[in-house]
Protein backbone atom coordinates (compact mmCIF):
# COMPACT_ATOMS: atom_id res chain seq x y z
CA UNK A 1 0.00 0.00 0.00
CA UNK A 2 1.36 3.41 -0.88
CA UNK A 3 1.05 5.75 2.05
CA UNK A 4 0.65 8.67 -0.37
CA UNK A 5 -2.50 7.19 -1.97
CA UNK A 6 -5.38 8.55 0.15
CA UNK A 7 -7.98 6.21 -1.35
CA UNK A 8 -5.94 3.06 -0.76
CA UNK A 9 -5.14 4.20 2.76
CA UNK A 10 -8.79 4.95 3.55
CA UNK A 11 -9.83 1.52 2.26
CA UNK A 12 -7.12 -0.22 4.29
CA UNK A 13 -8.14 1.57 7.48
CA UNK A 14 -11.82 0.81 6.89
CA UNK A 15 -10.92 -2.87 6.52
CA UNK A 16 -9.03 -2.86 9.82
CA UNK A 17 -11.85 -0.96 11.54
CA UNK A 18 -14.59 -3.42 10.54
CA UNK A 19 -13.81 -6.07 13.20
CA UNK A 20 -13.45 -3.34 15.81
CA UNK A 21 -16.85 -1.91 14.92
CA UNK A 22 -18.33 -5.39 15.39
CA UNK A 23 -16.44 -6.10 18.63
CA UNK A 24 -17.29 -2.80 20.30
CA UNK A 25 -20.86 -2.45 19.04
CA UNK A 26 -22.99 -1.02 21.82
CA UNK A 27 -20.01 0.71 23.43
CA UNK A 28 -18.70 2.92 20.62
CA UNK A 29 -20.39 3.89 17.37
CA UNK A 30 -18.78 3.28 14.00
CA UNK A 31 -17.86 6.93 13.49
CA UNK A 32 -16.03 7.10 16.82
CA UNK A 33 -14.09 3.95 16.02
CA UNK A 34 -13.13 5.17 12.54
CA UNK A 35 -11.88 8.45 13.99
CA UNK A 36 -9.80 6.62 16.59
CA UNK A 37 -8.40 4.24 13.95
CA UNK A 38 -7.39 7.19 11.76
CA UNK A 39 -5.80 8.99 14.71
CA UNK A 40 -3.96 5.83 15.74
CA UNK A 41 -2.62 5.36 12.22
CA UNK A 42 -1.32 8.92 12.21
CA UNK A 43 0.44 8.38 15.55
CA UNK A 44 2.22 5.26 14.26
CA UNK A 45 2.93 6.61 10.77
CA UNK A 46 4.70 9.66 12.18
CA UNK A 47 7.60 7.44 13.25
CA UNK A 48 7.54 4.62 10.69
CA UNK A 49 9.90 4.35 7.73
CA UNK A 50 8.05 1.39 6.17
CA UNK A 51 4.27 1.59 6.01
CA UNK A 52 3.33 -1.83 4.60
CA UNK A 53 2.38 -3.25 8.02
CA UNK A 54 0.95 -0.06 9.46
CA UNK A 55 -2.76 -0.88 8.93
CA UNK A 56 -2.38 -4.16 10.87
CA UNK A 57 -0.39 -2.47 13.64
CA UNK A 58 -3.01 0.26 13.68
CA UNK A 59 -5.70 -2.35 14.28
CA UNK A 60 -3.77 -3.84 17.21
CA UNK A 61 -3.03 -0.52 18.87
CA UNK A 62 -6.50 0.90 18.20
CA UNK A 63 -8.04 -2.19 19.81
CA UNK A 64 -5.96 -1.66 22.95
CA UNK A 65 -7.03 1.97 23.08
CA UNK A 66 -10.71 1.01 22.69
CA UNK A 67 -10.37 -1.59 25.45
CA UNK A 68 -8.83 1.10 27.65
CA UNK A 69 -11.57 3.61 26.90
CA UNK A 70 -14.27 0.99 27.49
CA UNK A 71 -12.79 0.30 30.93
CA UNK A 72 -12.75 3.99 31.80
CA UNK A 73 -16.40 4.18 30.79
CA UNK A 74 -17.25 1.20 32.99
CA UNK A 75 -18.28 -0.78 29.91
CA UNK A 76 -15.60 -3.46 30.19
CA UNK A 77 -16.15 -6.96 31.58
CA UNK A 78 -12.43 -7.34 32.23
CA UNK A 79 -11.71 -6.98 35.94
CA UNK A 80 -8.04 -8.01 35.90
CA UNK A 81 -5.49 -5.57 37.27
CA UNK A 82 -4.13 -3.32 34.51
CA UNK A 83 -0.47 -2.35 34.49
CA UNK A 84 1.22 0.08 32.10
CA UNK A 85 5.00 0.22 31.62
CA UNK A 86 6.47 3.38 30.12
CA UNK A 87 10.02 4.13 29.00
CA UNK A 88 11.37 6.61 26.47
CA UNK A 89 11.54 4.54 23.28
CA UNK A 90 9.32 1.53 24.14
CA UNK A 91 12.06 -0.54 22.54
CA UNK A 92 13.65 -2.24 25.55
CA UNK A 93 12.83 -1.86 29.23
CA UNK A 94 9.07 -1.36 29.00
CA UNK A 95 8.72 -4.12 26.40
CA UNK A 96 10.62 -6.59 28.59
CA UNK A 97 8.64 -5.59 31.67
CA UNK A 98 5.30 -6.00 29.90
CA UNK A 99 6.21 -9.40 28.46
CA UNK A 100 7.60 -10.65 31.77
CA UNK A 101 4.48 -9.49 33.62
CA UNK A 102 2.21 -11.29 31.17
CA UNK A 103 4.30 -14.46 31.43
CA UNK A 104 4.93 -14.53 35.18
CA UNK A 105 1.28 -13.74 35.96
CA UNK A 106 0.06 -16.46 33.56
CA UNK A 107 -1.96 -13.80 31.79
CA UNK A 108 -3.89 -12.75 34.89
CA UNK A 109 -2.78 -9.13 34.49
CA UNK A 110 -3.77 -6.94 31.53
CA UNK A 111 -0.49 -5.34 30.66
CA UNK A 112 0.52 -2.64 28.20
CA UNK A 113 3.69 -0.75 27.34
CA UNK A 114 4.33 2.60 25.68
CA UNK A 115 7.05 5.14 24.99
CA UNK A 116 7.20 8.88 25.60
CA UNK A 117 9.19 9.13 22.34
CA UNK A 118 8.83 5.71 20.68
CA UNK A 119 11.37 4.55 18.16
CA UNK A 120 10.77 2.49 15.02
CA UNK A 121 11.54 -1.03 16.25
CA UNK A 122 12.43 -3.07 19.31
CA UNK A 123 16.10 -3.45 20.28
CA UNK A 124 17.37 -6.64 18.60
CA UNK A 125 19.38 -7.66 21.66
CA UNK A 126 16.27 -7.29 23.82
CA UNK A 127 14.42 -9.64 21.47
CA UNK A 128 17.36 -12.07 21.68
CA UNK A 129 17.57 -11.96 25.48
CA UNK A 130 13.84 -12.55 25.87
CA UNK A 131 13.90 -15.42 23.36
CA UNK A 132 16.50 -17.11 25.58
CA UNK A 133 13.84 -17.49 28.28
CA UNK A 134 11.09 -18.53 25.90
CA UNK A 135 9.35 -15.15 25.39
CA UNK A 136 8.88 -14.04 21.78
CA UNK A 137 8.93 -10.28 21.20
CA UNK A 138 9.37 -10.51 17.43
CA UNK A 139 5.78 -9.40 16.71
CA UNK A 140 5.80 -6.49 19.17
CA UNK A 141 6.29 -2.87 18.15
CA UNK A 142 6.91 0.48 19.89
CA UNK A 143 3.74 2.40 20.72
CA UNK A 144 3.23 6.04 21.67
CA UNK A 145 1.98 6.98 25.10
CA UNK A 146 -1.69 8.04 25.01
CA UNK A 147 -3.90 9.37 27.79
CA UNK A 148 -6.49 6.60 27.42
CA UNK A 149 -4.10 3.77 28.28
CA UNK A 150 -2.82 5.72 31.28
CA UNK A 151 -6.31 6.52 32.54
CA UNK A 152 -7.42 2.88 32.34
CA UNK A 153 -4.41 1.52 34.26
CA UNK A 154 -4.34 0.65 37.94
CA UNK A 155 -0.54 0.83 38.13
CA UNK A 156 1.72 2.98 35.93
CA UNK A 157 5.42 2.17 36.06
CA UNK A 158 7.91 4.53 34.45
CA UNK A 159 11.51 3.72 33.56
CA UNK A 160 13.60 6.71 32.66
CA UNK A 161 10.97 8.89 30.97
CA UNK A 162 10.74 11.60 33.60
CA UNK A 163 7.48 13.53 33.84
CA UNK A 164 6.19 12.58 30.37
CA UNK A 165 3.39 10.42 31.78
CA UNK A 166 0.09 12.21 32.54
CA UNK A 167 -1.07 11.90 36.14
CA UNK A 168 -4.59 10.79 36.99
CA UNK A 169 -5.94 10.60 40.54
CA UNK A 170 -6.44 7.15 41.97
CA UNK A 171 -3.59 5.55 40.03
CA UNK A 172 -0.52 4.01 41.60
CA UNK A 173 2.65 5.45 40.08
CA UNK A 174 6.05 3.80 40.44
CA UNK A 175 9.42 4.68 38.96
CA UNK A 176 11.90 1.86 38.42
CA UNK A 177 15.56 2.87 38.12
CA UNK A 178 16.45 0.31 35.46
CA UNK A 179 19.44 0.64 33.15
CA UNK A 180 18.76 1.31 29.48
CA UNK A 181 19.69 -1.67 27.23
CA UNK A 182 20.22 0.56 24.17
CA UNK A 183 23.68 -0.01 22.74
CA UNK A 184 24.59 -2.60 25.37
CA UNK A 185 26.06 -6.07 24.73
CA UNK A 186 23.88 -9.10 25.27
CA UNK A 187 25.47 -9.85 28.65
CA UNK A 188 24.32 -6.48 29.98
CA UNK A 189 20.86 -6.87 28.43
CA UNK A 190 20.49 -10.21 30.22
CA UNK A 191 21.33 -8.53 33.52
CA UNK A 192 18.75 -5.81 32.86
CA UNK A 193 16.19 -8.47 31.93
CA UNK A 194 16.79 -10.32 35.19
CA UNK A 195 16.61 -7.09 37.21
CA UNK A 196 13.22 -6.33 35.64
CA UNK A 197 12.02 -9.89 36.26
CA UNK A 198 12.81 -9.58 39.97
CA UNK A 199 10.90 -6.30 40.16
CA UNK A 200 7.95 -7.83 38.30
CA UNK A 201 7.76 -10.71 40.77
CA UNK A 202 7.62 -8.24 43.66
CA UNK A 203 4.91 -6.26 41.89
CA UNK A 204 2.84 -9.41 41.30
CA UNK A 205 3.13 -10.33 44.97
CA UNK A 206 1.87 -6.87 45.89
CA UNK A 207 -1.04 -7.27 43.47
CA UNK A 208 -1.85 -10.68 44.91
CA UNK A 209 -1.35 -12.34 41.54
CA UNK A 210 0.23 -15.77 41.34
CA UNK A 211 2.97 -16.73 38.93
CA UNK A 212 4.25 -19.97 37.39
CA UNK A 213 7.69 -21.37 38.08
CA UNK A 214 10.16 -18.62 37.15
CA UNK A 215 11.89 -19.10 33.81
CA UNK A 216 14.44 -16.31 34.14
CA UNK A 217 17.92 -17.46 35.03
Amino acid sequence: MAATDPELLANALRKEAEPLIAEFAGTFNAETIMLLVSETYALLAARARVDVYLPLLTYRFARERLLAQARVRGASTNHMPEVLFVCVHNAGRSQMAAALTASLSSGSVHVRSAGSAPTESINARVVEAMAEIGIDLSAEFPKPLTDDVVESSDVVITMGCGDACPVYPGKRYLDWAVDDPAGQPIEVVRRIRDDIAARVRTLLEELGVGEPTPRVH
